[in-house]
């Protein structure tokens, strides 16, 4: 009896879960954009976007640590980026979150996005800075 009744909570409580992190995972750009508030003073994206103490961020998913031209990155995340290192969702998650666990060394500044719903709404926000999602709109 008791192993039914375990087997049917956990059942129950799965697909929930699933759900609860597929949903945190996801993100949302338009929160994320008010999130990004506290990135502008260091950085930028969109059309006219320009780098400032810290890279433009416009087309970062994917893309190579440390790879935005005439930009002067810490040795750690040049290092990185040597080493064909790239800003996945998870990376920058990692990054977002504490700066300088995932990077010794950074001179990012930052202490990070202690929430984890914020650093998903920021990777959504920046991910609407790509190429990919500028191409999707423009073919719609």
């Amino acid at each position: 009896m008791f192993k039914t009744v375990i087997c049917t909570a956990f059942a129950t409580l799965l697909p929930l879960a699933a759900m609860a992190e597929s949903h945190s995972m996801a993100g949302d750009a338009e929160k994320g954009e008010k999130v990004f508030r506290k990135c502008q003073a260091c950085h930028d994206v969109g059309e006219d976007a320009k780098s400032k103490v810290g890279p433009i961020l416009n087309n970062i998913m994917g893309r190579q640590i440390a790879s935005v031209e005439d930009f002067k990155y810490s040795k750690v995340l040049t290092e990185m980026g040597e080493a064909g290192d790239v800003w996945t969702p998870e990376a920058l998650a990692a990054f977002l979150e504490k700066p300088r666990d995932f990077a010794k060394g950074t001179k990012m500044s930052f202490a990070g996005l202690r929430k984890e719903d914020d650093r998903a709404d920021v990777i959504a926000f920046l991910a609407s800075h790509s190429d990919e999602t500028e191409e999707a709109e423009e073919g719609s």
